[in-house]
């Protein structure tokens, strides 16, 4: 375990949490129609819903015959560059660097990905808002 500082890495708010399916159009109406869930825009192969605090993100499989689930939590940070800094500085396996996902009104979202040490996938985002 490394002796560095934790100051500038704190995961305490999810952000986000994704699941996959296999008919995003299905899934988008079920969602929506079904649960009652407040649609909150597209983004290619993905769709977002608010539920609460928390923003759920759908997206379709790459192949209609591949497993779905692979459910991912995303958490918020204020800055993701330097976040990202830090995570590596501990070691932490980085499987994509932060990248500007999509343009908002208001603000920028950017997210990165990262493995704990089982593996599993962690999200890591941020809004940034624009000068």
């Amino acid at each position: 375990m490394n002796d560095l500082s934790h100051d500038a890495v704190h995961f305490d708010t999810i952000g986000q949490i994704a699941i996959t399916v296999r008919d995003l159009a299905r899934s988008k109406a079920f969602y929506t129609d079904t649960l009652g869930m407040k649609f909150l825009f597209d983004a290619g192969s993905m769709v977002f819903f608010q539920c609460g605090d928390i923003r759920l993100m759908i997206g379709a499989a790459p192949d209609p015959s591949a497993p779905r689930g692979g459910t991912i939590l995303y958490f918020k940070v204020g800055n993701i560059q330097e976040t990202h800094e830090r995570l590596k500085d501990f070691g932490v396996v980085v499987l994509k660097a932060p990248h500007l996902v999509a343009k908002m009104p208001d603000h920028d979202l950017w997210m990165a990905f990262l493995n704990d040490p089982d593996e599993n996938v962690l999200g890591v985002m941020s809004e940034m808002p624009r000068a």
